[in-house]
């Protein structure tokens, strides 16, 4: 490492150890970046929804302004004051709203990782926005916590209870990928077979990547809840601190704790409720209180099987995941240094 780039590290350190100092106004230029775009959005009619414009897509797109707005005075006014008690949970208020908004990003993060153009892109890039949003609105809520300390901890793995939870979401995969897999292999399961679920898929615009790969027997789903499962483990067990001895170059070195939370979160808050709200749906519908349509499947009864599978996977995952995350974030925050003086005068 040359010395410019010693000193272009050092200055980044010293830049990014003063984040709640400048936090609020990166806050404050998202906010009123974001009540613009969505005053555009409401101005040019553009549709925040995927299922065409109409009256729905304005009112979506005049709440984004209003989510801009709340958040531009709350910021503006912790420029101004300073942190006060009222503003942190208007913070939080904001920050809710924005991550509600954001909710489905990573079934999009996902579309465009499998070659395939998203449905609406006003709506991926409000997504998008609304995610940076909640994290600089929680950010600046917790702007003036003290800092947690420099010191490194060593990497331990989560309690026996976090652990076990990461079992139950990794278990409840299991029935989503066989089903997954049983069809890309030309299999037939809830009364489909792997010809016409390709077929489906070729009709809903499927990327050339993804049916290359079910046409191998391989369903990129399958694959990403392979992922997801090492991303679970990797955020409860020690491994998931220090890169493990089968990653040649970076063997022995510390994982940035960005790089598994990012993930961890993101999916966290998209298939979590996702899954919860799926379950409930399919409660009332397998009980006959909401009509269901069955879609591309030969009967109501297949289609609330595969629901099942889907969603009390993603439901079960979901939260795993979250505890995980929580989990993670305790066991690698920085430890405090104890001073020589504190130490003597003990």
């Amino acid at each position: 490492m040359t010395s410019v780039e010693r000193t272009m590290m050092a200055l980044w350190g010293v830049w990014w150890q003063r984040w709640p100092r400048w936090v609020a106004w990166a806050t404050m230029l998202w906010a009123v970046a974001y009540a613009g775009f969505g005053l555009a959005c409401a101005l040019s009619g553009a549709s925040l929804l995927y299922y065409g414009g109409g009256a729905e897509a304005s009112e979506l797109s005049w709440a984004v302004v209003a989510v801009g707005v709340l958040a531009t005075l709350v910021s503006g006014a912790a420029v101004r004051y300073g942190l006060r008690p009222a503003l942190r949970v208007l913070l939080w208020v904001a920050c809710g709203l924005a991550g509600i908004t954001a909710f489905s990003l990573l079934m999009d993060v996902i579309t465009l990782m499998l070659g395939q153009g998203v449905d609406s892109r006003a709506a991926a890039a409000n997504k998008a926005l609304a995610a940076l949003g909640a994290v600089l609105l929680a950010a600046t809520a917790r702007s003036d916590r003290p800092s947690a300390g420099t010191a490194v901890r060593a990497p331990s793995a989560a309690p026996q209870l976090v652990q076990h939870t990461a079992w139950v979401g990794t278990l409840t995969f299991v029935p989503y990928a066989a089903m997954k897999l049983e069809w890309a292999s030309g299999g037939t399961f809830a009364g489909i077979t792997g010809d016409e679920m390709l077929a489906v898929s070729e009709r809903n615009g499927a990327s050339g990547v993804f049916l290359t790969l079910q046409s191998w027997g391989l369903d990129p789903t399958a694959l990403l809840a392979v992922l997801g499962v090492f991303l679970l483990w990797g955020l409860v067990r020690p491994w998931g601190q220090v890169f493990p001895g089968w990653m040649l170059f970076l063997h022995g070195r510390r994982v940035p704790r960005w790089l598994p939370l990012a993930p961890a979160l993101l999916g966290a808050a998209t298939l979590a409720p996702y899954g919860v709200v799926g379950i409930g749906y399919l409660t009332l519908a397998t009980a006959g209180a909401v009509t269901m349509r069955r879609g591309d499947f030969h009967s109501l009864g297949d289609a609330l099987l595969v629901g099942w599978i889907g969603m009390v996977a993603f439901a079960a995952y979901g939260i795993a995941l979250t505890i995980a995350a929580r989990s993670y974030w305790l066991r690698t925050r920085p430890a405090r240094r104890m001073s020589r003086l504190s130490v003597s005068a003990e």
